[in-house]
């Protein structure tokens, strides 16, 4: 060290270092020795277990896990098929004398944790049902009903039908407008298995929707065995199997439609001939605009302009014949009458957003019926055409050629729906009651159109109902071409005369009762069938259990 270094002054740091020799005033003097106390290796208690005696080892704790994760004392095979809620489960009696629809429709209203389990013995392979292809299975049956035109209600009860049938008990299918999907949990604990399908082609066939329903109600018999291969390949011979009548009987079926729409609104044998041409012409145009691939609403649009063009014709060319029956005839084989009362059905069910959907495209297909009809109009106006709007208030009772008329219009639109021959002759009847109860109420009692229309439509519903549950079938094909000649075709027409002659107001008034008269129809269906089910057998024994388990609202 230099003496520069020396001379300098030390630091406070410098000076607070340790210096061995001082010091504190708690330290031991030097020479006193403390005794040292000896700490045993191990510290034992009275409560320690002495030495020599071997104790077995308990089991390693369970490692902390997420609260959802399955406990290492749960088995899967010998759960229960679900936990009994604090008030108990209610005594359901699901017996094989009762549709299947009535049955998975009690039982889909119902909460999860209240659903009785499934009867023992599913009919899977050994070691458990392959849950994903009975859940492809159950979205498969699901995409033709809801494409064939069935109300989500049932759609949901069939698809629930299919997966109970297999066991899966723990199933919430949920159906929209274009969307099925089903989530199936096997326990509390277990991860769910969801899957889905898209519906993106609708097709009217009532033969396939009948043996779909077959189909259903087979997996759903206790006494037969249906394997999971089995019944892919009879979905698979429904989807394959061609419609029952060819295009040529279609089309006639559409021209004869027409023409007897036109004898029930006060049309003679010359009017049904033209209007059966004009509906003909129009078939064959949308066909032509199908295979083009041009949206409905274009062919819409183009069926209708045919029958309101030979009308306005023969009018302009001064003959004797009653223009608005030809029209009005036209209209009523385009008027989608299928779609709204679904659309109707799906609301009062609590079905809004499929409802909404349903009832947009009846919108956007009415439209399109009236942008043709109000386009071939304007031109006959123009062309000085002697249509009269107040024709309307001048229909003929004619009680004889208007029941025959009515069998007639329901006989061919079934065939138009494709429906079984087995189920025509029923459809056919029920329309010919649906006229006569009409006829009677609006012409001889003098009662309103839309109360009149609700009532017929009410018991068209109630035996189609009857009819279904008798055959364990799909009601639509006893209800949908039964309400026909309830469909308000010259309310349509008139309606849209007076828009092209310039009377928007009286115009608008009569669309108005056109709809009206829908809503009765679909109203009237539905509450028919509600009146069915009201009164008859309910599964659960007791009337007041049977309705409490099938409770659609909520909160009543």
């Amino acid at each position: 060290m230099t003496e520069a270094e020396d001379r300098k002054p030390q630091s406070d740091e410098a000076r607070g270092t340790f210096d061995p020799e001082i010091t504190s005033e708690f330290a031991i003097p030097a020479g006193f020795a403390a005794p040292r106390v000896v700490v045993e290796p191990e510290t034992t208690s009275e409560f320690a277990v002495p030495d020599g005696l071997d104790v077995p080892q308990a089991p390693s704790a369970e490692p902390e896990g997420s609260a959802f994760s399955t406990p290492s004392t749960y088995s899967t095979q010998h759960a229960p098929a679900a936990f009994t809620p604090a008030t108990g489960i209610p005594v359901v009696s699901l017996t094989k004398d009762v549709p299947w629809q009535d049955r998975m429709r009690t039982m889909l209203r119902m909460p999860v944790a209240e659903r009785p389990a499934p009867e023992p013995g599913p009919k899977a392979e050994e070691g458990g049902p392959a849950v994903p292809r009975v859940l492809d299975l159950t979205l498969r049956i699901g995409e033709l009903l809801l494409a064939g035109g069935e109300g989500a209600e049932d759609v949901e009860a069939a698809m629930f039908a299919v997966c109970r049938s297999y066991g899966l008990d723990r199933c919430e299918p949920n159906v929209t407008f274009t969307l099925l999907s089903i989530s199936y949990q096997p326990s509390l604990v277990d991860d769910p298995v969801t899957a889905s399908r898209t519906v993106r082609r609708r097709a009217t066939d009532y033969t396939r929707l009948a043996a779909v329903f077959q189909l259903v109600d087979d997996l759903s018999d206790p006494e037969t065995h249906l394997s999971l291969e089995e019944a892919y390949r009879r979905l698979a011979e429904i989807r394959r199997n061609r419609h029952p009548y060819p295009g040529w009987v279609l089309t006639g079926a559409s021209g004869l439609l027409a023409g007897a729409a036109s004898v029930l609104v006060g049309g003679d044998w010359a009017v049904f001939i033209a209007a059966m041409l004009g509906a003909m012409l129009g078939d064959r145009l949308a066909w032509l605009c199908a295979g083009r691939g041009l949206p409905e609403f274009y062919q819409f649009t183009v069926a209708a302009m045919p029958p309101a063009a030979i009308g306005v014709a023969l009018t302009a060319a001064h003959v004797d014949v009653k223009a608005s029956a030809v029209i009005t005839g036209g209209l009523f084989a385009l008027l989608p009458g299928r779609a709204l009362v679904a659309g109707v059905q799906d609301g009062l069910t609590g079905f809004y957003i499929t409802a909404s959907a349903r009832l947009l495209e009846v919108m956007y297909l009415f439209v399109g019926i009236v942008v043709g009809v109000l386009v071939v109009l304007y031109f006959g106006v123009n062309l000085d055409a002697k249509l009269n709007p107040d024709a309307a208030v001048h229909i003929a009772s004619r009680p004889g050629w208007q029941i025959g008329a009515s069998m007639l219009l329901s006989l061919t639109f079934a065939v138009l729906l494709q429906q079984e021959r087995a189920t025509v002759l029923w459809v056919t009847l029920n329309g010919g009651v649906a006229w006569s109860v009409y006829g009677a109420l609006h012409y001889s009692g003098k009662i309103s159109p839309v109360a009149s229309t609700a009532v017929a439509a009410g018991l068209v519903g109630l035996f189609g109902q009857l009819l279904s549950r008798y055959r364990f079938a799909s009601a639509l094909p006893y209800t949908t071409a039964a309400i026909g000649p309830l469909l308000p075709g010259s309310a349509t027409y008139f309606g849209l005369l007076s828009i092209a002659k310039n009377q928007v107001d009286k115009g608008l008034v009569s669309l108005a009762t056109a709809a009206s008269l829908a809503m009765a129809i679909a109203i009237g269906v539905n509450l028919g069938s509600e009146i069915s089910r009201l009164f008859l057998r309910v599964p659960g024994g007791a009337s007041a259990a049977g309705r409490r388990a099938a409770k659609r609202t909520r909160g009543f």
